[in-house]
């Protein structure tokens, strides 16, 4: 038995067999999503002591998470209140039983939450079926289609509900807004609703946004003061601030060294 795990512990063993390298590989992709995720301790942990660090990260970090570069549609994109509430079933019970329109809004929330945006838009669908006038249905429902790269249709869907309130979901549905009108091309829209947006919030989200596109429009100037006070504010917020603007911050830097 010493014979045999001395011989897999050797050199010529682990560069030949296979499934060390598979090993090595899934190591050191958890490794580097640690570290863009600023996780170092389990990035140490995971240097350190190998392949049950990994695993552990895996299903404690990368699994809650997603990736932390990229990371789906929705990463860094919440909907307010919209949290992982481990409610799907007891929402498919009252939706079978029920069948009401906020049943069926809340479960298309926690499906956005999820990137599961095909799942999301059906109950989303079958929310505003039953209550066509909830604008929280109609502005997450384009906040999802925005998401999935239907941004021709999510903005009229997010027109409406900034009409009827421009500070709908605190300000989300508008940047929503200025994320579309980026996407469709409207440049003079977009910069306008970020304007609106950040006259009444700080939000790292519509800071970097809006300096990208005055970068874009070669108010170089400007767009590096606002990276500047995104990465400022960063140093200086509550940690749950900072776990949740960690993807923004993190373009924010991007962006200010190519400027």
């Amino acid at each position: 038995m010493l014979a045999l795990f001395t011989e897999m512990l050797s050199p010529g063993y682990l560069l030949t067999n296979p499934v060390m390298w598979v090993v090595a590989a899934f190591q050191l992709w958890m490794f580097i999503d640690a570290l863009r995720r600023q996780e170092w301790i389990w990035a140490a942990c995971i240097f350190f002591f190998s392949m049950i660090s990994a695993l552990l990260y895996f299903f404690m970090v990368y699994r809650q998470a997603g990736p932390a570069s990229g990371g789906g549609p929705t990463r860094g994109f919440e909907l307010p209140g919209a949290k992982e509430r481990r409610r799907i079933k007891d929402l498919e019970g009252r939706i079978h039983h029920l069948d009401n329109a906020r049943d069926h809004l809340d479960l298309a929330d926690i499906y956005f939450s999820q990137g599961k945006l095909a799942k999301a838009e059906a109950s989303y669908r079958a929310s505003l079926q039953r209550d066509p006038s909830d604008l929280d249905a109609v502005a997450h429902l384009g906040q999802c289609l925005l998401r999935a790269g239907r941004a021709s249709e999510a903005e009229p869907l997010l027109s409406r509900v900034v009409a009827a309130d421009a500070k709908h979901d605190y300000g989300h549905t508008l940047m929503a807004l200025a994320e579309t009108q980026t996407a469709l091309g409207n440049d003079d829209g977009a910069a306008a609703s970020w304007r609106r947006v950040l006259d009444n919030n700080a939000y790292a989200r519509a800071k970097v946004q809006f300096a990208e596109l005055l970068a874009k429009r070669g108010e170089r100037a400007r767009a590096r003061a606002e990276l500047e006070e995104v990465v400022s504010d960063d140093q200086h917020a509550p940690k749950f601030q900072r776990d949740r603007d960690k993807v923004w911050v993190r373009r924010a830097r991007s962006q200010l060294a190519s400027l």
